[in-house]
Parts: structure tokens; C-alpha cells; sequence
């Protein structure tokens, strides 16, 4: 049975409040459709640009602007880093559950926006004699108003779509947003540098930041030229934030209205956790995170030293993320013929097919490499846009009251801040993890020894294969929690139905 036909009876049961919710006046009307109009998936979309365009410095750039451009010991501003994302990890779950004591999707980015853009301009435009406790206060501000932001944002994006196939074209337009927004941020320091187009401040490597990881390069991120380069990002950051975040706020879809809830902290984020479903499905999400970005943490040495091709780091990492870009739509087709939990699987095959080659590559293999490059982002669609879907419908069985009591306590803000604060936890692990392997087994950047450069293709090529191996297993072996049936159209697929007796419930629209 489609999606539609099965949509269409679940409409008529508890059809009154239904039309009531989805048709208040004054307020934007959700989807309730597997077809969704364009202009509603790019306004919701169009805010994933400036928030990932946000997330690149504060993971790439800060460090060694901070230690080369202000004077502070690497070690000082490690340690700073260090206290930042502690204080970061904490919050997160934190701030879903207040979410959800005020579901106000719509207020919380507003309130956290205007605070993302100031941070983001005293981060990256530092006064002189700016030392440690700048940095650390400035970072812990950003991080908090782009926590803020981005839980409210993607607790939306699961709640304003009735349906499976709705709910993964709203991930997925923000998610080609995000990627544009990436980009952007990982050129335009360098444009933007005193070198200036063609000039010498173009020329390094980038840095790039995902969901999954980051990908930082020596380049011009510190010096005269870098910090003129980031300021200058920093002021053109603003103007992005108030066309893209009005665009959403203004025009994407109202999300419906839920009820806060009382429970309290722990219990909240505690009932999250206690989700047979959600855990397996945050465990795949963790497994599969790590995986992807060891990679992440190490490809401009692998670059470097194994292809010994570091003036093409760049190029390499463009074609990563201009083909996961273009897998977006692919992905999202595919789910909608077999199920995104088989989706998910076919995309982590592809990434273990293609990369399993990346291991054994040595100098001058640049057209195998590129091959590798193309491929494997076109699999990074599917980690992208497939497992925030998921969640989504998970979201919805509970709302829905189509899934077990305790599924039903699921809220969306508890659930997006501990996927929030795995996300974040990902890059630290395969550092954490990489870093000190690739140092263990002898290499250092720059080295040339073939036992060096062979244990950095190992680490780089072969660790993530056999973590994408461990997330497939978990993943398959979860299947009848996460999609039962394994066939038939997934659980919550209905639109909207009356009332139930779960603490959270649909009264309206949210109108802001």
C-alpha cells in the first residue's frame, strides 16, 4: 500500500482536529502530503547554509588563529578547545530538553540567531590583547547559540512533515544547503585575504567541516593575511545569517504547536535514552559518525604524504562534497522505493566498496583517488540525509500514537540534543583516536619512510572500513526495532490523528 492510500484513512480518523491543526488561521500550513511544494522545501532549507558556514571556523580556523595570529601557546589554546567542548557536551542535552519544555521552534532560533552572529564576529575579530579567556568565553557563547539554533532547526525539520517521504525531502534540502554553506567557508578565507583572488592568500589548503568531522589544512588561517581573510568572513557571515535565517523563519512551514512539557531534566532526557529504537538508531548514527570522520581528521596528511599531492587537497575535497550534493536527490528517490533503513545499508555498502581501496594507494594515484573522492561522497548523501529522517519518523510513531507506550515519550528537542551532542563527539573520538594511532605506529606529518606512510593509508583508509563494517552489523541487526515489517511502508506514516493519551499532543499551529 502507498504512502498516499495509507495517509488517506489515518485523515479521516480524527479528521476534524486534523483540518484544525493544519489549517489555523494566520498561520503557515505543514505539509500534510508526500508532495511537498519547492518554495516550502527551500525556505525551510536555506537557514542549514549559515549554520554550517558557522561551524567550519569554529572548528578549523579559531585554533591557529588564536595560537599564530594573538600569540598563545598551542598548548594554552588546546586546552581552551578542550574546556569549550566539555562545557559544549553538557549543554547540548540540556537545551533539547528546554526545547521542549517551550516547543517554540520557531522563537529559539530567532532568540539564538542574533547571539550566533555577534560570537561569531568577536570569535573571528579578535580585540589586540585578546588572550585565553576571550577565546574561551567567545567560544562557549558561540557554541551555545549554535546549539540553540541548530536543535530547534532540526526539531522542526522532524515535525513540520506528516509523512516518511516528506520528512527526508525537508532533511535533505537542508542538508544541500549545509553543503553549499561548507564551501563557502572553506574558500572564501582565502579569497578573502589580503592575496585576494590569485593572490598568495588563495593559495594552501582548505578546511572543510561536516556533521561527521572536519578537515583542517595549513593554509592561511594565521598570519596577517589569514586574519584579515577571517574578519572579513566574519562581517560577510552576518548578511548571510539575516537573508537566509529571515528566509526560514518567515517563509518555511509552521511546524505544529505541542504542548510543553514537565518532566523533569534527567527524566526527560533520561526517557530518550530509555527508547529501544532511538538508542539503536543513536548507536548506528555514533559507530557510523566515527567512521566517517576519521577520514575527516586525517585526509590532508593522506594527501600529502602518501599521494604526495598536497597542492590538489583542495580540488580532491571539492569533488567529495560536490558529489554528496548531487546524491542527495538519489537517496532520497531510493528511500521512497525501499525503505530508508535499506537505503542507509546501500549507501554504507558503497562507502565500504569504494573505500576500502583508499588503503592502498601510493604516490601519484590521483585519478584512482578522485574516483575514490566522487564515489564516497556520493555515499555521504545517504549518512546525510537518511538517519535525521529516521529519526523524524521515529518522532512521528510516538506522536502518532502508533508505537509502544514508552516509544510515545520520545520528544523531539531531547532526542535532537543527544544526537546533537554524538555529532560533536564523533570529531573529538576520531582524533582522539587517530592522531595518537598514526603517532604510535611512527608517523609524522611530512614523514616520507615507507612503514609511515604505510601506517597512515592503514589508518586512513582501513579504520573507517572496518567501523563502517561494525555500523551495517548494528544497523541490520536492528532492523525489526527501527523498521518493522522490513517491506511494508514504515510506521507514522499517517498525517495526523486524533489526540491520544501520550503527554505530548498536537493543539495548532505554531504561528512562531
Amino acid at each position: 500500500m502507498s504512502d498516499r492510500a495509507r495517509a488517506a484513512p489515518d485523515r479521516h480518523h480524527g479528521g476534524g482536529a486534523c483540518a484544525r491543526a493544519a489549517c489555523a488561521p494566520g498561520a503557515g500550513r505543514a505539509p500534510d502530503a508526500d508532495r511537498v511544494e519547492w518554495g516550502a522545501l527551500l525556505a525551510y532549507g536555506a537557514l542549514g547554509l549559515p549554520l554550517a558556514f558557522a561551524a567550519l571556523p569554529i572548528y578549523v580556523h579559531v585554533p591557529r588563529l588564536y595560537a599564530e595570529g594573538l600569540g598563545l601557546s598551542l598548548a594554552l589554546v588546546g586546552a581552551v578547545l578542550l574546556a569549550a567542548r566539555v562545557v559544549d557536551a553538557i549543554t547540548d542535552p540540556l537545551i533539547g530538553w528546554a526545547s521542549d519544555r517551550l516547543p517554540r521552534r520557531r522563537l529559539w532560533i530567532a532568540l539564538a540567531l542574533p547571539a550566533l552572529g555577534a560570537g561569531m564576529l568577536g570569535l573571528l575579530v579578535p580585540p589586540a590583547g585578546a588572550g585565553a579567556g576571550w577565546l574561551f568565553a567567545l567560544l562557549v557563547a558561540v557554541s551555545l547559540a549554535y546549539s540553540v539554533a541548530s536543535i530547534a532547526y532540526n526539531a522542526w525539520g522532524a515535525e513540520v512533515a506528516s509523512t516518511p517521504a516528506a520528512r527526508t525531502r525537508f532533511v535533505a534540502s537542508r542538508e544541500a544547503f549545509a553543503l553549499v554553506g561548507v564551501v563557502l567557508a572553506a574558500a572564501l578565507p582565502g579569497l578573502l585575504g589580503e592575496g585576494g583572488i590569485g593572490g598568495t592568500a588563495g593559495v594552501g589548503q582548505s578546511a572543510v567541516a561536516t556533521e561527521g568531522g572536519a578537515v583542517g589544512g595549513v593554509g592561511e588561517a594565521g598570519g596577517d593575511g589569514g586574519a584579515a581573510g577571517l574578519a572579513r568572513l566574519a562581517w560577510l557571515f552576518l548578511p548571510l545569517l539575516v537573508v537566509f535565517g529571515l528566509w526560514t523563519l518567515w517563509r518555511a512551514p509552521a511546524p505544529p504547536r505541542l504542548a510543553a512539557t514537565h518532566a523533569p531534566v534527567w527524566r526527560g532526557l533520561r526517557a530518550a535514552l530509555a527508547d529501544a529504537a532511538f538508542l539503536r538508531l543513536l548507536a548506528v548514527f555514533a559507530v557510523n559518525g566515527i567512521a566517517a570522520a576519521i577520514p575527516s581528521a586525517t585526509v590532508l596528511f593522506f594527501v600529502a604524504d602518501v599521494l604526495q599531492a598536497e597542492a590538489l587537497a583542495g580540488a580532491f575535497l571539492a569533488v567529495y562534497f560536490l558529489a554528496a550534493a548531487a546524491g542527495l536527490p538519489l537517496w532520497t528517490r531510493l528511500s521512497q522505493r525501499i525503505g530508508k533503513l535499506r537505503a542507509w545499508l546501500a549507501g554504507m555498502a558503497l562507502a565500504v566498496a569504494v573505500f576500502a581501496w583508499a588503503g592502498l594507494l601510493g604516490s601519484g594515484d590521483l585519478f584512482a583517488y578522485a574516483c575514490i573522492c566522487a564515489l564516497s561522497g556520493l555515499a555521504l548523501g545517504a549518512d546525510l540525509t537518511l538517519p535525521p529522517s529516521m529519526l523524524a519518523d521515529l518522532l512521528a510513531r510516538g506522536r502518532d500514537g502508533r508505537a509502544p507506550a514508552r516509544a510515545c515519550a520520545l520528544e523531539a528537542g531531547a532526542c535532537f540534543g543527544w544526537w546533537s551532542f554524538v555529532t560533536k563527539a564523533n570529531l573529538a573520538l576520531a582524533a582522539g583516536l587517530a592522531l595518537p594511532l598514526l603517532a604510535l605506529l611512527g608517523y609524522a606529518p611530512g614523514a616520507r619512510e615507507p612503514t609511515a606512510v604505510a601506517a597512515l593509508g592503514a589508518v586512513y583508509g582501513f579504520a573507517p572500513v572496518a567501523l563502517k563494517l561494525a555500523a551495517i552489523a548494528l544497523l541490520w541487526h536492528g532492523r525489526a526495532v527501527l523498521d518493522p515489517g522490513m517491506g511494508d511502508d514504515p510506521p507514522g506514516i499517517a498525517t495526523c490523528v486524533a489526540p491520544t493519551s501520550v503527554d505530548r499532543r498536537r493543539t495548532g499551529n505554531d504561528g512562531g
